[in-house]
């Protein structure tokens, strides 16, 4: 597979999991604030994905989704940890330790990819690393 093909699988993949996390927890909690960030995070993932996915295609790629059984152990880790506790500190929390693998990953993509990959492809995934980051220090606000 091209480094083009791979990276944007990367950020296609990424951004469908924030999505389909921030989905899962946003009926957990009545946290106004905490719900805010939540939706703010979600619309974003949501650009990215969607931009993610019109490049694959663009550059003649399909896009792979996350595999069902990634998907499915998520849930139930999520639906696990937050059996107990549903704060938004909480909550918070694995958010942050998620955006945190995420941003090793995009740093390690990016390292990786970046004099392959074509220019707008490995902006994207920089943009998905700003948005990461951006994440996890909006977070520390619910902890």
């Amino acid at each position: 597979m091209s480094a083009d093909a791979e990276l944007l699988n990367f950020i296609y993949q990424n951004s469908q999991m924030g999505v389909e996390t921030l989905h899962q927890l946003l009926p957990m909690t009545d946290n106004e604030a905490f719900i805010k960030q939540i939706h703010e995070q979600l619309k974003e993932y949501t650009v990215i994905h969607e931009e993610a996915k019109e490049l694959l295609n663009k550059h003649g790629y399909k896009e792979k989704e996350i595999g069902q059984l990634q998907k499915v152990m998520t849930y139930l880790t999520i639906d696990m940890k937050t059996m107990i506790d549903k704060t938004a500190s909480h909550m918070a929390e694995m958010l942050i330790l998620g955006s945190v693998r995420g941003i090793i990953d995009c740093i390690k993509r990016i390292r990786q990819y970046e004099g392959e990959a074509e220019k707008e492809i490995v902006e994207l995934m920089k943009r998905l690393l700003k948005f990461e980051e951006n994440n996890v220090e909006q977070l520390k606000i619910s902890l």
